[in-house]
């Protein structure tokens, strides 16, 4: 038997770090601790890569996956680059582009999406993504090949133009369409094409740099103006399309009125604090002077008449149109997930126009609605984290101070939150009135929470959240619509939890006419057909309500009208249809108001023929 010694020096009195070995020969080697551990992790290397070539396996290294850095978009870049913009209809984005125009930006939105956009989508995209990916980001690469058919390089589109969309995570594919358009750019050919997006809960950061794109409190502004401008707009013209006389008139006005407002926001310059003071001011005490710009900023938003008076203009073009208001339309409420509800496109099988040549009179959902949301959201999330701070743990029961801290915290932000509600509410409404209080009001949020949250938990994010449920509830409750046609991408989550709770809830609301149409890229004959048969319905429940109104008022059909024609102010937009109780249809409506007024009018004759005779004697 041989007698090896390890090849380690020897020593006979360890030192310090040192652990004793007995060698072959007798004679005790002492091998530093580091290198005997050395051995040890050698060892287990060795017999795990035995291991694994004897089970056919091998190790692979692993690249964890980092979000691409965005080549910034700066202010100096601004006067040659083109921002680009997209996803609404083009009533908003037409009169967005004048709102970012007038903040010094070269704007431009997008044609409508079409099939042609669906399939580009698909082509350069990944598989498995949802209807709404696929045509907006086609839309952006169809755009893009059209730019260089005119002759421009791609260089010189990925260096003179950027998009900018919104963005967030939660339980859909929304979260994934950042990496979705920077995918299909990259396999169309247009890599390093600049994709700026901003957050539903933060910002476009670009720290460090002069941004090109500011997202300050006039660009926000701007958006909400604008998008409340759209729902506005959109909303009467809804209201008027199906009773004008005069068949294309109150599209045709309306081009007018989104160009007249166009023309205001490009106008709208944004507040300076300027002066001698502001001079003194900001070079002394530039918070303060910073203070002072932001509230002129904010007052100048609440009481300037600028827009008002542009809304103004637009309800005395569309108040020339004449309609009449004893035409029988089925109403019908559009909801469903936002772009699919939003979009007058092939991305929604064009549903808007083919309700409309079916004889439908519609309700979108505006886009206020979604911020109005937010807002009760975000309440709603301050009372159920109240007390609670990210990385500390709760205070002891007798840490006082930390305690009120807290509590003074949770209140500061509930009354930020309900004063920036109020705030907003207050401007809608001051729009509206500009338009003689035609459109819609928006629907109080916890009034939906209250009715959604039985079916559909109101903490559940994602998509429209509880909104799908509770609207399909309170339109059909409150004696609204006669139909509610939900309209969602095919194989949207949050959409889909919503269908299956509208289960439950059709079963309770027996008269309810509900119908959820999924929207994809082909499939209008089979969506259009479905929706005719439910409108079917719809307008058999329209015109028994008339009948029945007409019967309860005692007044003929024939009768109305000619009170009507007498009194030509009630062939107006701007004649506002009280609503009755259990009365859905705006000419049953304006039925029964006519009559009352017809009544009233035959007592007040009476009276005064006995008020002469009595005067006689």
């Amino acid at each position: 038997m041989s007698n090896t010694v390890p090849s380690v020096e020897l020593t006979e009195t360890p030192q310090e770090g040192q652990r004793p070995s007995t060698g072959g020969n007798g004679h005790t080697a002492f091998v530093p601790v580091s290198q005997l551990e050395e051995m040890i992790q050698q060892r287990l290397r060795e017999e795990r890569a035995r291991l694994e070539r004897e089970a056919g396996l091998e190790e692979k290294s692993h690249s964890h996956f980092k979000r691409p850095e965005e080549r910034p978009f700066t202010k100096a870049q601004r006067p040659h680059t083109t921002v680009l913009f997209g996803g609404l209809t083009w009533k908003h984005e037409r009169i967005l582009q004048g709102s970012i125009a007038g903040l010094g930006y070269k704007v431009m939105p997008l044609p409508n999406a079409d099939k042609q956009s669906f399939q580009i989508g698909k082509e350069y995209g990944n598989n498995g993504q949802c209807n709404p990916t696929y045509f907006t980001v086609g839309n952006l690469v169809k755009y893009l090949q059209s730019l260089e058919s005119q002759g421009l390089s791609k260089q010189e589109i990925v260096d003179n133009y950027v998009y900018v969309t919104a963005g967030a995570c939660g339980p859909c594919r929304f979260g994934m369409y950042e990496a979705e358009y920077r995918l299909a750019l990259r396999n169309a050919g247009f890599d390093g094409f600049r994709v700026l997006l901003f957050q539903q809960a933060g910002g476009l950061d670009q720290a460090g740099l002069e941004a090109g794109l500011e997202l300050n409190i006039d660009f926000f502004m701007g958006m909400l103006n604008g998008m409340n401008f759209g729902d506005l707009l959109l909303d009467i013209s809804d209201q008027i399309r199906p009773f004008e006389v005069n068949k294309g008139e109150t599209d045709r006005v309306l081009r007018q009125c989104v160009e007249y407002m166009y023309e205001v926001m490009k106008a709208r310059r944004p507040y300076k604090f300027e002066g001698k003071l502001a001079d003194v001011m900001w070079a002394k005490t530039p918070t303060l002077a910073n203070t002072v710009e932001f509230l002129g900023k904010f007052l100048r938003q609440l009481f300037s008449d600028h827009y008002v008076d542009g809304l103004r203009w637009c309800f005395e073009q569309l108040n020339a149109i004449e309609v009449d208001y004893l035409r029988v339309k089925p109403i019908v409420k559009v909801t469903g997930e936002f772009w699919a509800q939003t979009t007058e496109s092939d991305g929604n099988f064009n549903m808007f126009p083919f309700l409309d040549r079916e004889g439908a009179q519609i309700i979108r959902e505006p886009i206020a609605t979604w911020t109005s949301y937010l807002i009760n959201q975000a309440k709603n999330e301050a009372r159920d984290r109240r007390g609670l701070k990210e990385g500390e743990t709760m205070p002891r029961w007798y840490e006082v101070g930390k305690h009120v801290q807290r509590e003074l915290e949770f209140y500061k932000k509930l009354v930020m939150l309900w004063i920036a509600g109020k705030i907003y509410d207050r401007e809608y409404n001051r729009l509206r009135a500009a338009l003689g209080n035609k459109p819609h009001a928006l629907v109080n949020q916890l009034e939906l929470l209250r009715m959604g949250h039985p079916y559909y938990n109101s903490r559940a994010e994602g998509g429209e959240g509880h909104l799908e449920v509770a609207k399909n509830i309170y339109y059909s409750n409150k004696d609204m619509c006669h139909m509610v046609l939900s309209l969602k991408p095919f194989g949207c989550m949050p959409s889909t939890q919503s269908d299956g709770a509208q289960s439950a809830v059709v079963n309770h609301y027996k008269d309810m006419i509900f119908i959820p149409i999924e929207t994809s890229g082909e499939g209008d004959v089979n969506a259009h057909s479905r929706v005719q048969m439910a409108l079917g319905e719809a307008k058999v429940k329209a015109k028994n309500e008339f009948a029945r109104v007409l019967a309860e008022t005692g007044r003929s059909l024939d009768e109305i009208r000619a009170y009507v024609d007498a009194h030509p102010e009630m062939k107006r937009p701007a004649w506002n249809i009280a609503h009755h109780k259990g009365v859905v249809g705006t000419a049953a409506n304006f039925a029964k108001q006519v009559a009352a007024m017809m009544d009233a009018e035959g007592k007040g004759g009476t009276l005064r023929k006995l008020q002469r005779v009595a005067a006689m004697f």
